[in-house]
């Protein structure tokens, strides 16, 4: 039986910035091993796990359900090295706001664990305490002579954020990458449920690459299983202070279900008659034209997939202490599962257009 929080843990804790997810795939890997019937990975490094059919309908081939959610998180690389400092860019979405005195591991010739340092205020001029340090302003002190440092760490080294899980109240946690491994969890908890379950169609568990550069990986994985319909996860605001309830989803509330133009609207609405037949809370979230998750590159890949979004309700977002309630990913695993187990080989007519079919009675 799944441990879902330890092998969140574990997935959170784990050092894999966009471009080199190496280290969490393999985790991935052995969480989904028993889970899944094979695995492949696609030329850009996105793992996927295939769950056959356990039911045959009609003497037909199965159809294909893609789940999607991406495992790289936000980083740093190293710009230069300066009398035993390390100065940054940015990989992805970092914000320097919170960089400021957090804990970071520096990817050298060795892992070298580290602190983003600051001029001290007293230091600084009175302006300059009014504002927060730039990227071009934060150093990496890791403790050791110049001379060692140069010897150690080099130009393109990356930097990650360096913080365990910590329990909070009741069922919530803060980590670093919740975002997306939160849904990565998900997926797990998914396929774990499915070893109990009948279902006709092929499942597709995909972890994801490079979806913080640019929903890369979800590209590529989406060409290469050609699915039916699919399931993108991602996380989404979650309520707080200074984020705007229509903009966000409670915490704890039970995943979010995303409405607007990258989602297949019929999709969606089987997805939330599943959740409401088995009694699992979902929350709507009104996502007018483009998503920034995966949805948006599987939606218009080859030559269309019918998808949909399900979300992870996260605080703040983006920083070495996002948070989340672990009820929400098993909720969000079970909704699917369960939506799994439901669909037969009607299900893409239960879906298409009206305005398809009132087109092909016409025609006829």
């Amino acid at each position: 039986m799944l441990d879902l929080k330890a092998h969140l843990k574990a997935l959170v804790e784990a050092h894999a910035p966009s471009g080199h997810e190496g280290p969490v795939r393999e985790i991935i890997r052995t969480a989904w091993t028993g889970l899944v019937d094979t695995m492949e990975q696609d030329k850009l490094g996105s793992l996927i796990g295939i769950k056959r059919a356990t039911k045959s309908v009609n003497g037909t081939a199965p159809r294909k359900i893609m789940l999607a959610a991406h495992m790289d998180e936000i980083g740093l690389m190293v710009r230069d090295v300066v009398d035993g400092f390390i100065f940054v860019h940015r990989i992805s979405g970092v914000d320097n706001r919170v960089m400021v005195a957090q804990p970071v591991m520096v990817h050298g010739r060795k892992p070298l664990p580290g602190l983003v340092a600051s001029v001290p205020p007293h230091l600084l001029t009175e302006e300059a305490r009014k504002k927060y340090p730039s990227f071009d302003e934060l150093i990496v002190d890791v403790g050791l002579p110049a001379e060692e440092v140069a010897r150690l760490v080099r130009i393109g080294d990356l930097i990650t954020p360096d913080v365990p899980m910590m329990d909070l109240q009741g069922k919530k946690v803060a980590a670093k990458a919740l975002d997306d491994r939160a849904c990565v969890a998900a997926v797990t908890a998914c396929l774990d449920a499915l070893q109990s379950i009948s279902h006709s169609w092929d499942v597709y568990a995909a972890a994801t690459v490079q979806e913080e550069t640019g929903l890369l990986g979800a590209k590529t994985a989406a060409y290469q299983i050609q699915p039916d319909i699919a399931i993108a996860l991602d996380v989404t605001f979650a309520d707080q202070p200074g984020v705007d309830s229509d903009d966000s989803c409670e915490m704890g509330g039970g995943p979010g279900l995303g409405m607007g133009a990258n989602f297949h609207e019929k999709l969606r609405e089987k997805i939330k008659d599943t959740a409401r037949y088995h009694e699992i809370k979902v929350q709507d979230d009104v996502i007018p034209a483009a998503s920034g998750t995966d949805a948006w590159a599987i939606q218009v890949s080859r030559e269309g997939v019918p998808t949909a979004l399900l979300e992870i309700p996260l605080r703040n977002m983006h920083s070495p202490v996002e948070t989340c309630d672990l009820r929400d990913i098993e909720r969000c695993g079970r909704l699917m599962a369960h939506f799994i187990a439901g669909l037969d080989a009607d299900f893409l007519a239960a879906i298409e257009w009206d305005d398809l079919k009132a087109k092909e009675k016409a025609s006829a």
